[in-house]
C-alpha cells in the first residue's frame, strides 16, 4: 500500500474524485504513471517560469500554468473543477509535504502557485 493511502482514504475516500481516480489509476501501467508525472512536471515548470520572471499571478503565463495544472489532474486522475483546484491550492501552502514539492523548486513557489490558482 502506498505510504499515504490510509490518509487519502480517510480524507477523501467518500468523494467522487477519489473513486474516479481509483478506477483510472487501477488500469495504469508504469509508463502511464510516468506520463502523468511528465504532464504534472510540465505544469509545474510553467509556474516556475512565470514566477521566475516575476509575472503577476493573473498574467496569461501564470494562468496558462493554472490551466495546465487543472487539465493534467483531469486527464490522469479525476475531473478537477476550479473549486477543487482551489482546495488543492490551500493544501499546497498548509500541508508541508505539498509545500516542500514546490519550495524545493524555487523558494516562494508554493505561495505563488496558490495565489495564481486563487486568482482564476
Amino acid at each position: 500500500m502506498h505510504e499515504y493511502e490510509k490518509e487519502v482514504q480517510e480524507r477523501w475516500g467518500g468523494t467522487d474524485a477519489y473513486r474516479q481516480s481509483k478506477v483510472r489509476t487501477s488500469k495504469y501501467t508504469h509508463a502511464d504513471f510516468a506520463a502523468a508525472k511528465v504532464d504534472q512536471e510540465a505544469a509545474t515548470e510553467l509556474f516556475v517560469t512565470a514566477f521566475g520572471n516575476s509575472l503577476p499571478i493573473d498574467s496569461p503565463e501564470a494562468q496558462e500554468a493554472v490551466t495546465a495544472h487543472r487539465e493534467s489532474i483531469t486527464k490522469w486522475f479525476y475531473d478537477c473543477s476550479v473549486d477543487t483546484q482551489k482546495n488543492l491550492a490551500l493544501m499546497y501552502i498548509s500541508d508541508e509535504r505539498f509545500k516542500k514539492y514546490y519550495e524545493s523548486r524555487v523558494r516562494g513557489l508554493a505561495q505563488y502557485v496558490h495565489d495564481a490558482i486563487m486568482a482564476q
